[in-house]
């Protein structure tokens, strides 16, 4: 259930739903390249609602040419050479690794990003001014996956030993996002053990965390999966990432900015450059609300009880 009502992000403007394409020969060709985790299927469908609020029908004046990786940043760099080889006129890249494919695949063709840091992770040269072909969204990821070791401590205060669950095969971010975590460790007083995995290695690396007797997780975002979720409740092992969709995947808990309003405010970019505005000079945006997320089916499978308090501070309480 929604505790109260959420935000829009920092510089959202109101622009007219309708759009004059009349000097346009073809469609707009817009590419989309994604990981595929758990928050995927939410960011393309909001993506979509905020393209046709902007007037742009797919199949008449726009196509989404959409690219995922299904887990295996792998296929990132061939995946986003094909958006750039069809060509499209923009790429839309959902996260950090799928932003920095993109990045290297063109200087050209404009990139809005939606990402974790692009200013720590070399996307962008600053927020008010970006350069070169990148502009759109910082989650401030990092920074608010330190936030979820807080927000486990407060939920579990027993808490002692907390895995950091990073994608090996996502170095670039995974390093920003263990030192946020560290210093959050500090501050609460709780030991923090890195834990290192791919997708397809994550049996794996549950396992390392049971001998390591951590007391809770926090998942880095896109690591964020049911199969994620569910070998946490199996562990009996309260988890936290900064996605919703984590938390509606099975995770216990999400502390990140409003995903929807957020993937909704990406199509504003798309159409801004589309209609001939320079990524370079385009100032990336930061969110302004943020939302915490608590799954209480997942809670009682794992022997946890959330104090009213708890839930009061809640957005979202998935039951």
């Amino acid at each position: 259930m929604r505790r109260r009502s959420l935000l829009g992000l920092i510089g959202t403007a109101v622009l007219s739903p309708a759009i004059a394409f009349g000097q346009q020969q073809r469609p707009a060709r817009i590419g989309v390249l994604h990981v595929g985790n758990a928050d995927a299927e939410l960011f393309v469908r909001e993506l979509r609602a905020g393209l046709r609020k902007l007037g742009y029908i797919e199949g008449q004046n726009a196509l989404l040419e959409l690219r995922s990786a299904e887990g295996k940043l792998s296929r990132l760099p061939d995946l986003a050479v094909e958006l750039v080889k069809l060509p499209v006129d923009i790429i839309v890249a959902f996260y950090t690794p799928c932003a920095l494919a993109a990045k290297q695949a063109t200087r050209e063709i404009p990139i809005v990003s939606v990402t974790g840091d692009p200013v720590e992770t070399g996307l962008v040269d600053s927020l008010p001014n970006p350069g070169g072909n990148v502009t759109g969204l910082s989650l401030m990821a990092a920074q608010l996956h330190g936030k979820c070791v807080e927000v486990l401590h407060d939920l579990v205060p027993a808490v002692r030993r907390v895995a950091i669950l990073a994608n090996s095969a996502d170095p670039v971010f995974a390093k920003i996002f263990l030192e946020f975590a560290q210093v959050a460790g500090r501050s609460t007083g709780m030991e923090i053990h890195p834990v290192s995995a791919k997708m397809d290695g994550i049996e794996a690396a549950f396992s390392e965390i049971k001998r390591e007797r951590a007391d809770a997780a926090v998942v880095q975002a896109t690591l964020s999966s049911e199969r994620v979720a569910g070998l946490a409740i199996e562990n009996r092992l309260p988890t936290a990432s900064i996605a919703r969709s984590f938390v509606e995947a099975g995770g216990l808990l999400s502390y990140g900015a409003d995903a929807p309003a957020a993937y909704r405010r990406a199509a504003a970019f798309v159409h801004k450059i589309l209609q001939g505005a320079k990524p370079a000079t385009l100032a990336v945006e930061q969110p302004m609300k943020f939302e915490l997320a608590v799954n209480l089916r997942t809670a009682k499978a794992i022997g946890i009880e959330v104090p009213e308090p708890f839930l009061f501070r809640a957005d979202t309480v998935i039951e």
